[in-house]
This record gives structure tokens, C-alpha cells and sequence, in this order.
């Protein structure tokens, strides 16, 4: 059954056909019309970067939003493209002197892995401490870091249209299988939601699950929709494909059944929204992108855009401002600014986080209410989402003030805490506690909660939730979680009837 009946549509088609998606990588970017008049220097430092962090890039990206007069400050050439400087200096030169040295691929991949180990691949404890647990098997496949949102990576959904050049995912597609997160069971997911009452939101992540075709992406969601689960509410979907990609949504040949199924999932009653990342004003200036976000946006679902703060790309008030208007005209929603996480090239982009307020303020101040639903600069560090206040003055000493938005534990969210004043800092471990404190008010809590989660199961399905105060969160929540990607065992078989026999 057809839900909204969309076509494709032909005014957007090229030469009478609709556009093909192309992409080029380290194989062949040298074919690149425009790459191929760049300075030997640049294209040898796309050589050199891209064997270490991810490269990709497409059709859509090179001719409708790059501006190759610019090049290299154009703000989507230094999203899209490796710069020498993504490297600190000493890795730049090591891996430049094996590709001059004629090595071989073993020995090139050898020495990007060393590289990549050194880049904190997994920030946050991503990969050790967000993976939840069902019965007895480990859930590779889904994290699970706050109380009401399971994050589900789609096996098929781990890659996308073009790479970001910050992307602090870029271990999920540099080729190191136990650095990866995936997950196949759309069946593990459902089970695991009836066992976490306390979880209302699945955010489909990757990667980007828009790169799948809209049959499989649905096998994914369509179990949630028929599975009827009370405490289900809102089904996300983390994308830059509106970006990077519009035609999936206008002249795709599936592109209409990628729209009935988000039609399907507003007619359920359960509430879609399209987790757009957009990180410059030109990525929605084109008039596909444009009838993309109108397309998606009559399903029903809601666009909510978001972005970090990143240095020779988006660090200016006024672009920030611009970039929040034009979403709030085309009927997004702006929603975050993030502060760039500790992982790969973050020098690269990194600004510190009193600059990062005063940006955030400079372009606040610009905008109308309606767009002021946006809330940053904010860390996604360890313990949780830290919301960088302002810089004030209290009793004489200058402070960093914070909140959560997030938290570990629930109850740390939206409580004040204070940070000495590090005119230098970028990140949270750059800061200490002030009025002379020892430590952050989360912080002993935050130690527990990681030594329970390595040595008691990873807040397994025994009922063992967040650590606080008074022993488990409120609801018996069991925290984190990842998933699986071989065969299930019997056990979990007979583990996943007991809880569909008893829900």
C-alpha cells in the first residue's frame, strides 16, 4: 500500500533523466575535473590525509557547493576534502615518507592504523561504555548513554553520500573491524525496548541511514511500528543526506517509497524527526535542497538541524545567524551547536569554548525567537551533555558556568556547576572545578557508573541502572548498550520469546 503516492520529479531531472550519485575516494579524486587544476602540494596532502581519516566525496558536493575560486578557505572544499594540517605535523610527515617511499599497501595501512590509534577513535567512552547488554549477549550494534534514547547503527547504514571531515564516527570507515559499531536484528532492538520501558526515543544513526534503500531501511522500522510499544514515542533519524544528497527525496527513483515510509511512520502515531546535520548556509541554497526539505517536511516528519562549531568552516556569528534563519524559512527547526569532540583532526577544527559562547551569543542575538529553539555551545563528553552558560564573575573569581543537558545520571540534568577560568580551554577536561573544589560534582558518580558498566555487565537487563543516591534510577533502567553482528545463539532465541510471551 502507498501511503502518499509520491514521484519523482522530472523538473529537477538532468538531460531528461534524473541525476546519478557519483562518488570519488582516494582512487579517483585525481579525475575530478577541478581537482585536477590544484596545486600538486594540495593534492598530495588529500593523498596523505585521506590514507589515514576517511575520504569521500560526491557529484552533487564538487559542482553545486564548492566554490573552486575559493580554494583551499572555501568552507565545503575544507568539509569535504582532507587538509595537510587535519594531521598534526609529525603524522603528516610519517605518512608522507612511506607513500613516497614506494611502500606497499600493507605497510601503508600499517602505519595509518599506528596513526589512528593515537586519535582517540572512541570519545566519551563510546564504544566501552555506552553498549548495552541483552540477557547475555553484548548489543555491538546500539549505544545506549541516556536514559531515554537507544542510538541503533544500521549494518547497512555505515556510510554516507560524502564524509565530513570532522566526523568524529570516521572510525566506523577507515576499515578496522573492532572499531566499528553495526547491527543487522531490527528483532534484538524490539526486545531489547520491551525491557527498557524507560526508553522513548530510537535514534537511527551510522554512518548515515539514508544511504540505505527505503526496503531496508523500513525493515528496520516497520517492527517498531508493529510491535505497539507503549513507551515508544519518537523514532529519529541522524542524516546529512538532505545536505549532501537531495535527490534522494525529489528525482531518486525510490525516492517516493523512502516518502511513503515516512508517511507510514506519522500515520502510527509515532512522532518522526530527520536529525539534520548542516554545518553551513550553503548546503540549503540550492533549489533541490530546497524542494528536499519541502518534500520531507509534507510526510508529516520534522527536520532538526544541528552542527559542531568548526575553525576555517562555520566559526563566525554571522554565518551561524544566517544558517539559523534560512533553516527556520525552509520550516527546520534549529536545535544544537556542538562544541567539536576530542577525536581525529580535532585540532584542525577545535576553537576554544569562551570564543565558542561568544559565537554562539553573537548569532543568537541575531535571530527572532522562533529560532532561538537552539541550544549550544554544548560538550558531548564523558558524563554527559555539558552546556557551556557564559563566562561570569563571582565573588571576584572569573568562571566558566555549566549544566548539563544530558547526564549519565538523570539527575544531574540541567544543575549549575562551575569551572575555573581557562581562557585556553576547548574541551572538558581542559577545566577545573572552582571556589577551590577538588572535583566536579559528577565526577565520583561518573568513575562508579564506568567501573560498573566494565566489571558488572555493561547495566545489563538484571534491573542495575544508573548509580546514584539511592541505588538504581527510578525505573529500573539498565543503561547502555551496543549490538551484535554474527548469528544469535539459541539462548537469546528463547531469552526474546520469554520477553514476547510475557509483554
Amino acid at each position: 500500500m502507498t501511503y502518499f503516492d509520491f514521484k519523482p520529479n522530472e523538473t529537477f531531472f538532468i538531460d531528461g533523466k534524473a541525476p546519478k550519485l557519483k562518488t570519488y575516494n582516494l582512487r579517483n579524486f585525481e579525475k575530478i575535473p577541478q581537482v585536477q587544476s590544484l596545486p600538486e602540494e594540495i593534492r598530495f596532502a588529500i593523498e596523505v590525509v585521506g590514507n589515514v581519516l576517511p575520504f569521500k566525496v560526491n557529484n552533487y558536493v564538487i559542482n553545486e557547493l564548492i566554490n573552486w575560486d575559493n580554494i583551499p578557505e572555501d568552507p565545503m572544499f575544507q568539509l569535504t576534502f582532507p587538509q595537510k594540517t587535519m594531521l598534526k605535523s609529525h603524522h603528516f610527515d610519517q605518512m608522507a615518507e612511506v607513500l613516497k617511499s614506494g611502500a606497499s599497501r600493507e605497510e601503508i595501512t600499517k602505519t595509518a592504523n599506528e596513526i589512528r590509534m593515537q586519535l582517540n577513535p572512541h570519545p566519551a567512552g563510546q564504544k566501552d561504555e555506552n553498549t548495552p547488554q541483552l540477557g547475555c549477549e553484548t548489543l555491538s550494534g546500539m549505544q545506549h548513554k541516556y536514559q531515554e534514547t537507544a542510538l541503533f547503527f544500521p549494518s547497512q547504514g555505515q556510510t554516507c553520500h560524502s564524509y565530513c571531515t570532522f566526523c568524529f564516527r570516521w572510525p566506523q570507515f577507515v576499515g578496522i573491524d573492532e572499531l566499528k559499531f553495526a547491527m543487522k536484528e531490527a528483532e534484538l532492538l524490539v526486545a531489547y525496548l520491551k525491557e527498557h520501558p524507560e526508553v522513548t526515543d530510537v535514534l537511527f544513526t551510522g554512518g548515515d541511514p539514508m544511504i540505505m534503500k527505503p526496503r531496508v531501511l523500513a525493515s528496520y522500522i516497520e517492527p517498531l511500528i508493529e510491535a505497539d510499544l507503549p513507551n515508544l514515542r519518537n523514532i529519529r533519524i541522524g542524516t546529512k543526506g538532505l545536505a549532501y544528497w537531495p535527490y534522494k527525496f525529489v528525482t531518486d527513483k525510490d525516492s517516493g517509497e523512502m516518502l511513503d515510509l515516512f508517511r507510514k511512520v506519522t500515520d502510527s502515531g509515532l512522532h518522526l524527526a530527520l536529525m539534520g546535520h548542516y554545518s553551513h548556509p550553503v548546503e540549503m541554497s540550492t533549489d533541490i535542497h530546497k524542494e528536499a526539505v519541502r518534500r520531507v517536511r509534507s510526510t508529516g516528519a520534522q527536520i532538526r538541524t544541528q552542527s559542531p562549531l568548526l575553525r576555517h568552516i562555520n566559526d563566525s556569528s554571522d554565518v551561524w545567524a544566517e544558517m539559523w534563519r534560512e533553516q527556520v524559512k525552509q520550516g527546520m527547526i534549529p536545535y544544537y551547536m556542538f562544541v567539536v569532540r576530542d577525536t581525529g583532526a580535532r585540532h584542525h577544527f577545535d576553537i576554544p569554548l569562551e570564543e565558542a559562547w561568544n559565537i554562539f551569543r553573537g548569532a543568537f542575538n541575531q535571530v527572532s525567537g522562533i529560532a532561538r529553539t537552539v541550544r549550544g555551545p554544548s560538550m558531548s563528553a564523558g558524563p554527559g551533555k555539558v552546556h557551556v552558560l557564559g563566562v561570569s564573575e563571582i565573588n571576584g573569581e572569573k568562571v566558566f558556568t555549566l549544566q548539563f543537558l544530558q547526564g549519565r545520571n538523570p539527575e544531574w540534568t540541567g544543575r549549575p556547576f562551575f569551572a575555573e577560568y581557562n581562557p585556553d580551554a576547548v574541551w572538558l577536561n581542559d577545566l577545573k572545578p572552582a571556589f577551590g573544589q577538588d572535583k566536579f560534582f559528577f565526577e565520583e558518580e561518573t568513575e562508579q557508573i564506568e567501573f560498573d558498566e566494565q566489571y558488572s555487565g555493561k547495566f545489563n537487563d538484571s534491573g542495575n541502572g544508573y548509580r546514584n543516591g539511592n541505588g538504581t534510577n527510578g525505573n529500573g533502567s539498565n543503561g547502555h548498550s551496543n549490538g551484535s553482528n554474527g548469528h544469535r545463539n539459541r539462548d537469546m532465541d528463547s531469552f526474546i520469546r520469554q520477553i514476547n510471551d510475557r509483554k
